[in-house]
């Protein structure tokens, strides 16, 4: 995209090299080859035939295309996020591939909801992984959801913790189970008789975005195997195949309601293919940001007053750092953000090490010392790297830092619009 955006004019010659480019990319992603090769040619015939709109470069009618084709790639603008009705249960079954982060979607997907208000459980009906129903106990004490757990075989796990959450007035409980292959028959035909024991209102499938095209042909059995309703693409963060295994499964008619983006709990996000697609091309993500800050339950009028005007003390620094926690990591938010995208990512790893030792440090500052840096000298530096188990250098550092962020926060106050409508979005 930046060689496209870089370039004064487009001619035959130039578009031909950068849908080369293009379709390179799309294939290191492990997208079927065929389907680059109908892209690519789709995009050089539009780009070739159409005129673009009126007071629109032919530049950038181009980054349109390819923005337009990917979304069609990923199977449409629609997202399929479900909302169901508080007022009587719904089961969601949980099936998949071993290994493809199935526990921990549980997990994330309950936290998702229990942040919405919803009453939530677990069943821990994964009886052949060692250790998986302790994980999910585990993860479910982290985000305070409940979790069942019992001895016994895996159908009767499931149906007897589905019976007793309904029974406590649960209104969405999630199930479970454990990893299995399409070629796996035996553990196919226990899915089946789990499905039938519990009666799901939906069947999300757990794809691994790692197994790249793989994704297409396991979506497909599973379906054929129990009625999946939803699929949740995880490892998207740490994959170069992730597009295949997006693409793959759209191409079957499946549909995409979650991405797994981290390992943190909070790193699930509803799968809307024009907000990916704006991402990946580095134009931002503003409405993502925006649901970041609706999400982390932030005062509008504190955050704003604190971003673009008044008196900006150490006590506002911390305020801030939290704030930014609270809405994720950091290398993510700034995905979020026009122009911010291609940051390296060792100077955001750096960053976020950074973010968490400033954190530490704060806690040892009095509440005089937050709201007056300036009483800040060596002996109570000397202090505060003493009782944070750091350096003075690291203490002098996030001074520094504060300093800086003072300054930044000066030029804000031109941006107050912006910022305005980022806290005040509505959801």
């Amino acid at each position: 995209m930046d060689k496209i955006l870089r370039q004064p004019n487009l001619d035959e010659k130039i578009i031909a090299q950068l849908v080369n480019e293009f379709e390179k990319a799309l294939i290191l992603a492990d997208v079927n080859i065929e389907l680059v090769q109908r892209i690519g040619e789709k995009i050089k015939q539009r780009i070739s035939t159409e005129e673009p709109p009126s007071g629109v470069t032919k530049r950038d009618f181009m980054v349109k295309l390819i923005y337009d084709e990917l979304i069609e790639l990923l199977g449409g603008e629609k997202t399929h996020l479900v909302w169901p009705n508080k007022n009587k249960p719904y089961v969601i079954l949980l099936v998949g591939l071993q290994g493809s982060g199935k526990t921990t979607s549980a997990a994330k997907i309950a936290k998702f909801y229990a942040k919405r208000s919803y009453r939530v459980g677990l069943v821990a009906a994964d009886t052949y992984r060692p250790g998986a129903q302790q994980q999910l106990a585990q993860l479910g004490d982290k985000i305070g959801v409940p979790v069942y757990v019992s001895g016994g075989d895996a159908i009767t796990i499931a149906k007897n913790g589905v019976s007793e959450f309904k029974q406590k007035g649960v209104n969405l409980v999630i199930v479970d189970t454990a990893g299995r292959h399409k070629e796996e028959k035996e553990l196919l035909d226990e899915m089946r008789e789990i499905a039938k024991a519990v009666n799901p209102d939906a069947v999300y499938l757990v794809l691994d975005a790692t197994i790249g095209q793989l994704a297409g042909p396991q979506a497909a059995a599973f379906s054929r195997a129990v009625p999946v309703g939803y699929i949740v693409v995880t490892k998207l963060d740490g994959s170069a195949r992730g597009g295949g295994a997006l693409s793959a499964v759209a191409s079957t008619g499946g549909k995409i309601i979650f991405i797994g983006t981290g390992e943190g709990l909070d790193d699930l996000e509803v799968f809307d293919p024009p907000s990916f697609i704006s991402r990946l091309l580095g134009l931002g993500d503003v409405k993502a940001l925006a649901e970041k800050v609706a999400e982390a339950q932030l005062n509008e009028k504190q955050f704003e007053e604190i971003i673009t005007g008044g008196k900006f003390t150490l006590a506002d620094f911390e305020f801030y750092l939290d704030s930014i926690s609270k809405m994720g990591s950091l290398s993510k938010l700034m995905t979020m953000i026009p122009g911010l995208s291609t940051v390296p990512s060792e100077l955001m790893k750096n960053a976020e090490q950074d973010l968490k030792k400033w954190k530490v440090i704060l806690n040892s500052f009095t509440k005089q010392e937050k709201l007056y840096p300036q009483v800040l000298n060596s002996s109570r530096i000397k202090r505060i790297a003493i009782g944070s188990g750091t350096s003075q250098e690291d203490v002098r550092a996030l001074i520094k830092r504060y300093e800086q962020m003072r300054n930044q926060m000066k030029l804000l106050k031109r941006n107050r619009a912006l910022l305005k409508k980022l806290a005040g979005y509505k959801l």
